[in-house]
Order: C-alpha cells, then structure tokens, then sequence
C-alpha cells in the first residue's frame, strides 16, 4: 500500500526537471523568447512588456511546464565578453536552444563562430540542440534555407544528436510552442542526461 501511494505521490507532486540553456548573439532576441515561452506555459504569468527587455547582462532565469517535465531555462548573455562564461553551464544542462537573429546578415558569421565554438565543447557532447531562425516576422529576413547555408560546415561538428533548424518570431509567438515541444522530447528521451526530480511548489 504504502508503495502504491509513493508512487502515485511522485506522479502527481514530482516533476522531473530538465535545465535548458538559451546562447546566441546579444540582441538575437533570447529573452524575449524566454518571456514568450513563460506566457504560452505558465497559465498566471504576466510578461514584461517586451519593448522593456534590455540586453542581458549575466543571466535570466524561467521555468515551464509541459506536462511530467519541468524546463529550467538559463538565459545568458551574449555579449562577446560573457560569451567566455557560457561553458560553465554546460556540464549541468540537458538541452540548448541557440538563438539566430534572421535580420542581421552582418553578424551572421559572428553567430556561426560562436555556435561552433559551443557545439565543439566536450562538455555538451550527446546535448540536444534547437536553432531557432529567429524574427521571422520582419519581411527582410534570413530564411532558413540561407542560415543553414551558412551554418552548413557545423553540420559534422554537431555530430550524431538530436538538432532542429526552425522558424521562430520570439515578439509574435510564432514556433514558440513547437520548439519547446520538441526540446521536452529530445531531453526526456536522452538517457545520457537524466533529469533531477522536484517536488511541485
């Protein structure tokens, strides 16, 4: 008896949580993704109004469920300086959603250094990786053709794990949705990274 009521307190108060990193450029828009993501999720939150975000200097911290699994998101800054800091999460992490900005061609190739800079480390080896095209909505953009173009010599240092190019407009909500989906599958079904447990506050 006693068995069976653990079990079904685990089920019902346990989570099983899943730290996810979010990295790109400064002004790629990862906070506002962050932000979009806790409104989708989270029935009560009320987002900061979007036109307030400022560019991130250390570290934002948010947290979504979807379904038996809790996201700990981990959103750094991605400034040139900070960008040395981002290795020290890696360890700890089970997934990253990489972050592109769509309208700055100009910084595209900083972007690529930095996402083969991250995608190379030992320390996220196995890690599922979600690209996200981000600002779609704005007519001038990159399409995803052209990114993973550009991106197309990373594709060996990716290596054999789960990574999804999408289309995203962080401001507007647009694969929102569909890339948090996909990540809570790919961390869940990756038994090299198991998930810590928490009990539902």
């Amino acid at each position: 008896m006693y068995t069976l009521l653990s079990g079904l307190y685990k089920y019902m108060f346990r989570k099983d949580e899943y730290c996810v990193l979010i990295l790109g450029l400064d002004n790629a828009g990862k906070t506002t993704f962050l932000e979009q993501s806790k409104t989708r999720f989270n029935k009560n939150y009320k987002a900061m109004s979007f036109s307030k975000i400022t560019t991130t200097v250390g570290l934002n911290i948010g947290t979504v469920d979807v379904g038996q699994a809790r996201l700990m998101f981990w959103d750094l800054g991605g400034q040139e300086e900070l960008q040395s800091l981002w290795d020290k999460y890696y360890a700890e992490c089970h997934g990253v959603i990489y972050v592109i900005d769509s309208t700055d061609e100009e910084r595209l190739a900083e972007s690529k250094r930095a996402f083969e800079k991250m995608v190379t480390s030992e320390a996220l080896g196995g890690v599922p990786i979600l690209v996200l095209a981000n600002k779609q909505d704005v007519e001038t953009c990159l399409s995803i053709p052209d990114i993973k173009t550009a991106f197309s010599d990373c594709t060996a240092k990716i290596g054999r794990r789960d990574c999804l190019t999408q289309a995203c407009s962080a401001l507007t909500g647009q694969g929102v949705r569909e890339g948090i989906e996909w990540m809570v599958k790919c961390v869940v079904r990756n038994v090299h990274r198991p998930p810590r447990q928490r009990d539902i506050t």
